[in-house]
Formats: structure tokens, sequence, C-alpha cells
């Protein structure tokens, strides 16, 4: 079978490639694991040295790797630009700090001698999504190599180029052979990898559908997992809000790599003191976006990376207008070849709606009103989902106390949700478990070793 790459603004394959056999799947994992033995000697230093040099090839290739992205799911360039120099952070984060975050921990006990060490595990399959091709994979694979362990990438079959070019930039950095690789396989090959016995954990990216399937296949195994899944954040705005402000990052919130993110805004909670002042706003600035071409910088939205994609966001709109809801731009597909869907902004959204119900994987915002901060905190927790949260308000003792109340992996007050490799990102809820980043993030896949010294 072969995996294709198709351009979202053009609608051409771009490249094709021929998916690896079973034999040749596990002949790859069986590298892996001898490469495990070796990496795992190495001393932080060395690993650093390695870790650095991938963010300066990062960084000196960044018009290459960022056209990739576009190219091959429609990424705005400048955003593609950002994503690249983001997973030159993370590499020198962890390239900096993990020999810090991992030193061994003394403890007092009866023993003589008694300390915690972390190991690392051996053998980790990454299972990434196509929305952050490169970010979603280097933040697993940054901690991951500097704890000692090796990685296995199996990408989203739309963006073989992007998955080529990380193993690219892990090679042209000097890291051993097999230290990480790539796996160009669908996703029926999952199963048998993370069963495999030489695989000890996985980590996906994606539906929380599809981290139930790797979940049910790990826990029979007995493989340690950690799942980021799916968001419908919420965007609270209280009467006392800076509304210039929070209209403008409601906005570039929900619309940033054209609304394909997990942690993108997606239901604007307003109260109704100020929804009004909201809508108007929010829809001014709106009608100003520019939707076209990824590749021309001037442009704020590009394609949906898929045309079934486009097609369900387009459901989801027409079914959420039929029950009710108020559409204030957008709303339907332009009348140009590509898979460029616009802005869309819905109001008088409410239970029941696909638009208050369900995830909206693109650029489609909800506005919902609330009668006051209570009944906000009401509705942003009235959800299966808890990934991230705006919180918008003047009174930063009012927002602290709040924030207790929200169900939510990341609170941000008076600003935007996104990744930083110095705190913890992950949810809660069917929005999955476990932490990526931070100090948290590097010991999910090491062994907490306690030793004790009579």
């Amino acid at each position: 079978m072969s995996m294709k790459a198709v351009n979202p603004a053009t609608e051409e394959v771009i490249a094709s490639y021929d998916e690896l056999t079973e034999d040749e799947v596990y002949a790859e994992i069986d590298k892996a694991y001898d490469a495990f033995q070796a990496w795992k000697e190495k001393s932080f230093p060395e690993r650093r040295d390695h870790m650095l040099k991938a963010a300066s090839i990062l960084r000196d290739n960044r018009t290459s790797y960022a056209k990739i992205l576009t190219i091959e799911m429609g990424k705005p360039l400048r955003q593609a630009f950002s994503e690249v120099e983001k997973c030159a952070w993370v590499c020198e984060y962890y390239a900096e700090n993990a020999e810090k975050i991992l030193k061994r921990e003394n403890a007092g006990t009866d023993a003589s001698e008694s300390y915690v060490q972390f190991d690392p595990l051996g053998v980790i399959l990454a299972v990434m999504p196509w929305n952050f091709p490169y970010w979603q994979v280097f933040r697993f694979a940054a901690p991951s190599l500097m704890a000692g362990n090796v990685g296995l990438l199996k990408h989203s079959s739309n963006v073989p180029m992007s998955a080529l070019a990380i193993e690219e930039v892990f090679t042209k950095a000097g890291f051993p052979q097999n230290v990480f690789k790539t796996l160009l396989v669908g996703s029926s090959m999952i199963e048998r990898i993370i069963s495999h016995p030489k695989v000890r954990a996985a980590t996906l990216t994606g539906s929380d559908g599809a981290g139930r399937q790797v979940a049910s296949i790990a826990g029979r195994n007995l493989k340690k997992t950690v799942l980021e899944l799916g968001g419908s954040d919420a965007f609270i705005v209280l009467k006392d809000a800076d509304i210039n402000e929070a209209a403008k990052t409601a906005v570039a919130s929900r619309i940033i790599n054209t609304g394909q993110s997990c942690i993108a805004a997606k239901r604007f909670i307003v109260v109704k003191d100020v929804i009004r002042e909201f809508e108007s706003k929010f829809i001014s600035i709106v009608n100003g976006l520019k939707i076209g071409d990824p590749m021309d910088e001037q442009n704020d939205l590009g394609p949906i990376a898929r045309e079934d994609l486009m097609l369900e966001l387009d459901r989801q709109v027409q079914e959420s207008v039929k029950m009710g809801a108020r559409l204030l731009a957008g709303g339907k597909r332009l009348g140009m070849k590509g898979f460029f869907y616009p802005a869309t902004v819905l109001a008088n959204v409410t239970k029941g709606m696909p638009a208050y119900e369900q995830e909206t994987f693109g650029p489609i915002a909800a506005i919902i009103q609330a009668e006051d901060e209570e009944e906000a905190i009401r509705i942003a927790n009235d959800t299966e989902f808890g990934l991230g949260a705006n919180l918008w308000t003047t009174d930063i003792q009012r927002a602290k106390r709040l924030a207790r109340s929200i169900e939510a992996g990341s609170i941000f007050i008076n600003g935007m949700v996104h990744s930083d490799p110095r705190l913890p990102f992950g949810g809660v809820k069917n929005s999955g478990y476990g932490r990526e980043l931070a100090n948290y993030g590097i010991k999910e896949f090491v062994n907490i070793k306690t030793v004790w010294i009579a």
C-alpha cells in the first residue's frame, strides 16, 4: 500500500510513499531495541550535545521545514515558521534541564542510604496527529530521548513528508541510528506495535476515540500510556473583562492553525451584560480576516487539512443553524479550489447543538450566553472534554477562585491558552490523562526506581 500527501490548498497529490510491511516493522522494532541498549548508557552531556544540534538544524533550515508543513497540511506559512521555532525551543529546554530534573533524589529512611533514581523505559511508540506535525512529535521526543528512551513514530497518514523530516533532523544531529525512527504505516499496525514485547509504552495525541483504542490495547499488554485528546475549550468573559482585549484574543485563539487545534478556544461563554458588545467586536475582527493560499503570509486562514474534515465542519454548522443558532459570519464553503472554509461565527448557541456538544476542528466560533459567572462556570464544565480554558476578568482574586472550579488541565487568565515547555500540558475527562512537557512530562516514561541500602 502507498501513503499519499495531498496539498489541501490545491487538492493535488504531492508525494507518495510505500508503507512498511509487517515484517519490516518488526525489524525496525528490533533495531530500536538494540539502539536503546547503547543509548541508555550515554551521559546527559552526550545526549545534550545531540539535542542542541537538533535545535540548531531546525533553525538553520527553518524555511524548508516550514514549507513542508504548509504544502502538506495547509498551515499558514508564518505559523509554520513559529512551529519550527517552538520545536527548537523544546529541544533546547530539555537539553539544558533534563539532567537536573532527573537527578537522584535522596530519601531519609531507616536505611544507611536510600534514594530514588529515574531510569529510561526503552522503546516508546508515539502515535501523532496531523495538525501540528512537528510540535506534537518534538514535545514527546525531546524529553523522551533526553531521558534515555528511544522513539518510534507512527504519524498521521496525511503528513508522511513531515514525519520523514523529523527523522531527518535527528539523523543530521548525530543521534545514533535507530534512536528515533519514523514508521510509515497505517493505523492497522498500531495494535501489533504496542503489543510487541520490546515496546514498553505508548503516547497518543488525537481524538478521544483513538485514545480509547490505544488505551485498551496498552491495558491488555500492561503498557504505560499518555493520552492528549480532544478539547472544546471554554473562553469565559465576565462583565468586568477588558472586552477589546478579550475579543482580539478570542479571534486569535479560534483561528490559529485555521482553527485546527485541540486547545483553540471553541465555546465563547459571555455573561449577558456584555455579550452584545463582545459579539460586535468579535465580528468586526473576523470580517477583516484574509483566507487563501497558505504560502501567502498576508493570509490569516489556510485550507482545512482534508476534505472529509471540511465536510464534517459544514455539517456541524448547518445542523446548529437548523436547531436555532444565529449565523453572524461565514457558514458555507467558498467557491474556490481547495478545502477552504471561512471563519464562521454562531450566536445563540444552546445545549444540544453540535456547536455546543462537539469539538469543532476548524474556524467555527460558538457564542453562548450566560446569566452570570456561576452559570458561565457551569456551562464551561458542561462538556465531556477538559483540556484548556480561558477566563477574562480584571478581578484577579476572583479569577484565581473561579479557576479552582473549572474542570480543565490548564486555565489561562486574560491570555490565550498555549503550550510551553516550562509548564505541564494535558487534560482531564475525555481530554485524556498524563502530562507532557516540564518536569512532569519527562517523568511519564521513566522507571521511578527505589534504591535501599542496609
